[in-house]
């Protein structure tokens, strides 16, 4: 593409731009929103996490070597492999390839920022923080010991009194919001700010991996959040959700946790996937072949992905039809990842191939994950699963697939993209050290273990008696771990010797001749002007583009408005819309944050009033940094090339507008997922109801309907009046506030008012947690009206600027439809169907 500002810029503009950009200095770089900054936060903290879990590996491991070993006791073998299993898949998988997207993403769609830097703050020090505080609990004997996947019944408050499982379900709430938090960021930024030109059929494909991926998180993450909650009610207020002789059920905690808890494999696979399609085209020094067939594997995997929870309970005896359809799900999905494979393989045949450190560990990804899909085709088939079920077999499938499909990745992510945030490269020579302990030691580790499983072994056990035929299995088994933790020595040893971070100066550079964006000339801006794209390898294509960017040829190369800015550009397109400002770095996320995690950590040791406390801080900070996130509309700017743009636009066009509905959607499939622990008990139990159906009056549900249309309608006009009346759109705001609390309380107490209670029975413990749920939405709604008043009396809202507005308007006329399906569906349910069909 021709650039469009041929002629020199002006002196200083360079200047001014790296004075807007430029981090804080000393204690306040702690408050910095970049995401250039916080993706290293981010990614050094999930790796910090990985070093931890491998380390509990090592003590269980050593405890495993010998037969009859009392190394640790089973009560301390028990929160091993809890802790071990839940920070690997939440506090280092799902954040480690999050934090990649948020450190890499801007580079490659040449945004200069994502589009909500304070979002990515607060879900980075809430993760950081609790997740921190939630680790040393394996240090005063509190932390979980129900298996990362807690499993009620032996996980409800009979048979775990203490305070183990309550780590488990509120320790890990600070790393749902974190990871739903970072998915809005991901979508919006994606879909909103790619580069002019940058169509959807351009777009890396790494981006689409991240897409798929936040896609995933914003459908499977809300199922965990119920099942969590659901628990945690049973175990602090004695709603029997789980137990059978009150009309509970614990299988429906599998379902729920599954229907996470697999998507989950793929939600981590898929990124890692992306970084590979990314890496293997710069190391063959070739464009990626096969580009749309990969597109269409990665949407496939994503929805593939779940259907295949059921995978997890073939030996419930579940109907054998539907076990049939779970079975060959599971075998389907290998299809789409192994047209990834195919696909790279086919690329570094065409190509020139670059053997370093990020093609090794590519090449070792190949075999460990190829492995470990074979051997998940086998548990696929029904008959073989039930033989290998909770045993050793599973757990070196398991390991193979996540270490293979995500471990390996990511370590050549990390040696493939240091040069872009790093003065220095990583060392090539501790770099191969590193891999072939790591390969050989993965295969060392977990090879054995598929025959140790076949030989009869379970999962979990902390020991095992002599001369059975586990002995040398199990030696060999640990000798491999200690390998694994030799190369990640290495890697440590290597990052630590030298990375570099490349804030105040440049990068180490394109040193691998990569032809995508993410290695044009970048600073804390990223690239110094916005580029036209018009190909999948840019700087392969265009040899000048750099050098064009570099010297300011293309759009916004300074500051229009005097503060950090990005482009928003249309969703499929990419055609120029508007001048999106950005905040700069701030307190009020990272105090957000970490009373966000006081709050969850506090009310594990049912501290409640400090937790209210801290929950009240967390939201005020919230409101704090909201409050000065709205500069409201500008006038149009000549971005370059004479393109005016406007700065700041409001509507459908807005790019909070997205998030608010992507936030709904959350919201809805939380809803979504209580409606189903509804069905499935309804369903599943034959004791349903055991006395007369509880329902309240037509008259108290009308009422309950009518007060929360009337929130809407408040809402509309009030949008509507905005422009003439500041003080008539302000007792509007407050009549729908006040309306839609009433009608959620109403319909609540028109249940209670019949004399259901929820800790006798499933049924009225379902009622009343749906019941719950909509009355803290409402008062969410409540706090929105207010804050808008607020606003309206600072004269910070009014006809254009009504950003705020609009966010609480979409967000109030979603509980108020969430409110009225509550009260049809329980109305229209009778709870004694179930009772015989």
């Amino acid at each position: 593409m021709k650039p469009l500002n041929a002629l020199p810029r002006p002196a200083g503009e360079l200047e001014e731009l790296e004075r807007i950009w430029e981090p804080p200095k000393g204690i306040r770089i702690l408050s910095a929103v970049n995401n250039n900054i916080i993706g290293i936060y981010y990614v050094g903290t999930a790796l910090l996490f990985f070093v931890f879990a491998g380390l509990l590996a090592l003590l269980m491991r050593t405890q495993l070597a010998f037969p009859g070993s009392d190394v640790v006791g089973p009560g301390l073998y028990n929160q091993l492999f809890t802790m071990h299993g839940t920070v690997m898949m939440f506090l280092f998988a799902v954040p480690a390839v999050e934090a990649m997207g948020v450190l890499l993403l801007p580079n490659m769609i040449a945004a200069r920022d994502l589009p909500f830097p304070r979002l990515s703050a607060y879900a980075f020090w809430a993760y950081f923080v609790g997740g921190l505080v939630f680790f040393t609990s394996i240090f005063f004997g509190a932390a979980p010991d129900g298996g990362w996947f807690m499993y009620p019944p032996l996980t409800s408050y009979r048979f775990s009194p203490e305070v183990n499982a309550d780590f488990w379900l509120l320790g890990i709430g600070f790393i749902e919001i974190s990871a739903i938090a970072g998915a809005i960021e991901i979508i919006v930024g994606i879909l909103r700010t790619r580069a002019p030109g940058m169509t959807l059929g351009l777009m890396p494909i790494y981006a689409w991996s991240m897409l798929v991926f936040a896609g995933m998180i914003i459908f499977a993450f809300p199922a965990v959040i119920v099942c969590t909650l659901l628990l945690e009610l049973e175990r602090a207020f004695q709603w029997p959700f789980f137990m059978p002789e009150s009309g509970g059920d614990p299988l429906l905690w599998q379902h729920l946790f599954w229907f996470f808890g697999h998507p989950e494999v793929y939600i981590i696979f898929l990124p890692a996937a992306g970084m590979v399609s990314m890496i293997v085209p710069a190391m063959a020094r070739s464009p990626l072949i096969g580009y749309p067939l990969i597109l269409i594997a990665l949407i496939g995997t994503g929805f593939i992905s779940f259907g295949l929870w059921v995978h997890h309970l073939f030996p419930t005896g579940l109907p054998a039809h539907s076990l049939g359809y779970f079975s060959a799900a599971s075998m389907a999905v290998a299809i789409p990842s192994g047209i990834q494979v195919f696909a790279w393989i086919a690329t570094f045949a065409a190509g020139r191939t670059q053997i370093k450190v990020p093609t090794l560990f590519i090449f070792g990804f190949f075999f460990i994950f190829v492995m470990g899909g074979l051997t998940g085709v086998m548990v696929a088939m029904m008959p073989f699963d039930w033989q290998a079920h909770d045993t050793y077999f599973v757990v070196a499938h398991l390991h193979y697939v996540l270490i293979g499909g995500m471990v390996f990745p990511l370590f050549a992510g990390l040696y493939y993209w240091m040069p872009l945030v790093s003065r220095k490269s990583l060392s090539e020579k501790l770099g191969r050290w590193a891999f072939w302990l790591m390969l050989v030691g993965v295969n060392v580790t977990f090879f054995p273990m598929h025959v140790t499983g076949l030989l009869g072994m379970p999962r979990r056990v902390y020991t095992y008696p002599a001369g059975i035929g586990w002995d040398e299995l199990n030696l060999v088994s640990s000798a491999g771990a200690f390998m694994i933790a030799a190369g990640v020595a290495f890697v440590v040893f290597d990052m630590a010797r030298n990375f570099r971070p490349a804030l105040a100066s440049g990068n180490a550079g394109n040193v691998w001749g990569a032809g995508t964006l993410e290695w044009l000339p970048t600073g804390t801006y990223q690239a110094r002007s916005i580029p036209i794209v018009g190909s999948r390898e840019p700087l392969w294509d265009e040899p000048q583009l750099a050098e064009d960017v570099k010297a300011g040829k293309y759009y916004m190369p300074g500051s229009l408005t005097g503060r950090r800015e990005t482009m928003v550009t249309s969703t499929s397109a990419a055609r120029p819309q508007y001048i999106l400002t950005l905040p700069g770095p701030g307190w009020s996320p990272v105090v957000g944050a970490v009373f966000t995690a006081a709050f969850f950590l506090l009310l594990t040791g049912k501290f409640v009033l400090a937790a209210t406390i801290c929950g009240l801080v967390a939201v005020a900070a919230i409101l704090v940094w909201c409050w000065g996130n709205d500069p409201g509309p500008g006038r149009r700017q000549d971005v370059g090339g004479g393109l005016l743009l406007p700065v700041n636009v409001t509507g459908r066009q807005s790019h909070a507008w997205m998030a608010t509905v992507i936030l709904n959607i959350v919201l809805f499939n939380i809803f979504a997922g209580l409606v189903f622990s509804y069905l499935f008990l309804w369903t599943a139990r034959t004791d349903w109801l055991p006395e007369a159906a509880y329902r309240p009056t037509l008259a108290s549900v009308g009422l309950s309907a009518v007060l929360l249309l009337i929130t809407s309608v408040s809402m509309a006009l009030s949008g509507r009046t905005l422009a003439r009346s500041r003080v008539l759109a302000a007792a509007l705001l407050l009549l729908a506030g006040a309306t839609v609390v009433a009608g959620s309380g109403a319909l609540a107490y028109a249940h209670w008012n019949t004399g259901l209670r929820p800790d006798v029975h499933a049924y009225g413990a379902v009622v009343f947690t749906l019941l719950a749920l909509l009355v803290v939405l409402s008062i969410t709604v409540l706090v929105f009206c207010l804050f808008c008043i607020a606003r309206i009396a600072a004269h910070h809202l009014g006809g254009e600027r009504r950003l705020m507005f609009e966010v609480a308007a979409s967000f109030s006329h979603y509980v108020v439809f969430q409110g009225t399906a509550t009260a049809l569906f329980l109305q229209a349910m009778p709870p004694l169907l179930g009772a015989g069909g």
